[in-house]
């Protein structure tokens, strides 16, 4: 029993032993440990310290390389700087010198305009004080003849004009016949040669068109197919065209008739793709026109810019280039219109050139005088009115605004150039062969022309001749004078231009002549 215990209590104290052993084995690795850890922290802590050092080095030794860099750049464009400066320097002292001298000169003429201006000045009082004295004298001079004569001055001239009419008239009127006939002689020989070297350089054709267009058909079966079922093409086309379409039993013809002649060619344009198509039904009709309103438009667009070519004006809005191109198919009693604006503004740039005015103004005003004609059937008023508001609206300049506005005499002729852009319609319309009228307005034009110069007294008869281009007037030589034929046909020509509208001029001719018959017998 003893035994045992004493075993157990051997066995108690090496277990106590034991455990305390592995107590203190496991403190000594616990503080082995933990001081290992502080070694490996303390050697992380001084590696990143030196890499950290390292990267300042490296960022110092960038930081300088660079400031080192961008100083050499700043001393270089400070240097460059100053090098401009200095050349700059030097051109203002040369501007300054120059300006100097400049002033200089300007001061020295300064004063001998001065100089000048006050020596008129003394010969304008000079000149004033003689006037004032001979204004005087002339004036007692006309009291004194007034007092001894009883009469004031306007009577005394009255008198003395009547009684030397009166005594001198075959005189008087031989002289100025005399006066006429020299100076007409020098300006009809002026205006010749001015005209004759137009003439001469222009002689363009003339296109003459009308209201209707008639359409060549290869057979009659296609006029059935135009018309349709009850007529339900020929609406259609009507319809979306906007003319009216004419099938008579004329053989091999259908015709087209339109006011506007722009429809009229869009209309032609299209029925002639419809007869080569052969597919003649109201949705291929509206899409066939549709397709001819481009290409008439592209066509007009065409025919102002070779227009503005051969003329030589380049620098209009293209939307007046469109309206320039509708008077392409715009006819004025037979004649083309675009090809008449075209005529005018070369016989404008010659006449221009000749006279010296402005020959750009002069082109360009006679190539739009008739713009007002492309919308004056959608617009009311004249087409020259239209024309100039217009203009106006696409920003034209005023001096060609002036130039077209005066052609019919509706404005007053404010500048040169308007009385040449009149004067070359009066050309292109007048020329031969131009323009043709009805034999209607033609007869009318000759009895309204007879009639306002018998409307007169002292008229025998009168003749309308030259195509109503002049009329000849044989007056009673009882009743009218020399100077009241002079007068009479002064009177006559105003009376024709207030009352009658016609190209170019008519020319009144008075005819005063005395015949005594006697018989032998």
């Amino acid at each position: 029993m003893r035994a045992e215990d004493e075993h157990r209590l051997n066995h108690m104290v090496i277990s106590t032993t034991f455990l305390v052993i592995i107590m203190v084995a496991a403190v000594i690795g616990g503080v082995a440990g933990y001081i290992t850890r502080q070694i490996l922290v303390q050697q992380r802590r001084d590696s990143i310290e030196l890499k950290i050092k390292q990267l300042i080095l490296d960022a110092k030794g960038e930081a300088q390389k660079i400031i080192t860099e961008a100083k050499q750049k700043a001393e270089s464009a400070v240097e460059t700087a100053r090098k401009e400066a200095r050349e700059r320097e030097s051109q203002i002292r040369e501007l300054e010198s120059r300006i100097g001298q400049k002033e200089s000169n300007i001061e020295r003429r300064e004063k001998d305009f001065e100089t000048k201006v006050s020596a008129i000045a003394e010969q304008e009082e000079t000149i004033k004080k003689t006037k004032e004295s001979l204004a005087k004298a002339e004036e007692e001079k006309q009291k004194e003849l007034q007092k001894v004569s009883g009469l004031s001055a306007e009577e005394a001239r009255d008198q003395l004009f009547k009684s030397f009419e009166k005594r001198y008239e075959d005189d008087i009127v031989a002289r100025i016949k005399k006066i006429e006939a020299f100076g007409m002689e020098k300006l009809e020989q002026t205006a010749r040669n001015i005209l004759s070297s137009v003439i001469q350089r222009l002689a363009p054709a003339s296109i003459s068109e009308i209201t209707t267009t008639t359409i060549q058909i290869p057979s009659e079966d296609l006029k059935g197919k135009i018309i349709g079922k009850e007529g339900r093409n020929i609406r259609a086309f009507e319809r979306a065209a906007g003319v009216e379409v004419i099938v008579d039993d004329t053989p091999g013809s259908i015709v087209i008739s339109s006011f506007d002649p722009v429809r009229r060619q869009i209309a032609k344009s299209a029925l002639d793709n419809l007869i080569l198509d052969g597919r003649i039904q109201p949705a291929r009709i509206e899409e066939t026109i549709e397709k001819a309103k481009n290409e008439i438009e592209k066509m007009m667009k065409e025919a102002a810019d070779a227009a503005v070519y051969e003329i030589g004006v380049f620098d209009l809005d293209p939307r007046l280039l469109m309206l320039l191109g509708r008077l392409h198919f715009r006819t004025s009693f037979g004649q083309n219109v675009l090809r008449h604006s075209i005529e005018m503004a070369h016989i404008a740039g010659m006449l221009a050139e000749e006279l010296g005015a402005d020959v750009a103004v002069a082109k360009k005003g006679a190539l739009l005088h008739d713009i007002g004609k492309a919308v004056d059937h959608e617009i009311p008023g004249t087409h020259v009115e239209i024309g100039r508001r217009i203009l106006q609206k696409f920003g034209v300049d005023e001096a060609v605004i002036k130039a077209m506005q005066a052609h019919h005499e509706e404005y007053p002729y404010e500048t040169v150039e308007s009385i040449i852009v009149q004067t070359a319609d009066a050309i292109s319309g007048g020329r031969p062969g131009a323009r043709r009228d009805s034999i209607e307005h033609y007869i009318k034009r000759l009895e309204d022309l007879e009639r306002i110069a018998n409307s007169f007294t002292g008229i025998e008869k009168s003749y309308a001749i030259q195509a109503g281009r002049e009329i000849r007037i044989f007056v009673s030589p009882e009743h009218v004078s020399d100077l009241e034929a002079k007068e009479l046909a002064r009177k006559i020509a105003e009376r024709i231009e207030q009352e009658l509208k016609y190209p170019g001029e008519i020319k009144v001719h008075v005819i005063r002549e005395t015949r005594v018959i006697d018989y032998a017998r």
